[in-house]
């Protein structure tokens, strides 16, 4: 009995071990700037075309959440949604800027995010910076990640700013 207790907890452990270990994988997408994804769960990068939305579809994704401003240079909103209609991808845009943070932008990302309609989630934004850093604030808030282990993955990911790292930490904690 000692021994099957044993070996269930040995197993339990391991498993748990596996699942805190989640790989960022790192693709070169012709047309997507910085491509990773995190196992089967989510794709985050930077500026997409259009036209990669049909490939982002083959891949498997079902949802596409674009943060970028209106404002950008390169922006193509309206291209972008009518790429990912044709291509049968739900396009949800969510604009985010870097410089002023808006903690209601966090609320929609993650009831956006955490539908199982958009699940697997490809998210972008112009360098994946922002776009890591709410997946760091889901991580933290949804997945409850401890800090150090949702900024490992983040970094990964694309995210380089000290502010939108700090906004991450706050937001995934304040969401708990």
């Amino acid at each position: 009995m000692r021994t099957r207790l044993a070996t269930t907890a040995l197993l339990l452990c391991a498993t748990f071990a596996v699942a805190q270990n989640t790989t960022v994988t790192k693709e070169t997408v012709p047309g997507i700037t910085n491509f990773s994804k995190v196992e089967t769960t989510v794709a985050c990068a930077g500026a997409t075309t259009p036209a990669a939305l049909t490939e982002v579809k083959k891949m498997g994704y079902n949802s596409v959440i674009n943060l970028r401003l209106p404002s950008e240079a390169g922006v193509q909103l309206e291209e972008e949604a009518a790429a990912a209609k044709a291509a049968g991808i739900t396009y949800i845009h969510i604009p985010f800027n870097a410089q002023a943070p808006d903690p209601m932008v966090v609320d929609t990302f993650l009831k956006a995010v955490t539908d199982k309609a958009n699940q697997p989630a490809f998210i972008h934004c112009a360098s994946a910076n922002r776009a890591a850093a709410l997946w760091m604030v889901k991580r933290i808030a949804v997945d409850k990640w401890d800090v150090a282990r949702a900024s490992e993955e983040a970094t990964a990911l694309g995210l380089t700013s000290s502010t939108l790292k700090t906004f991450a930490i706050e937001q995934g904690q304040r969401h708990q």
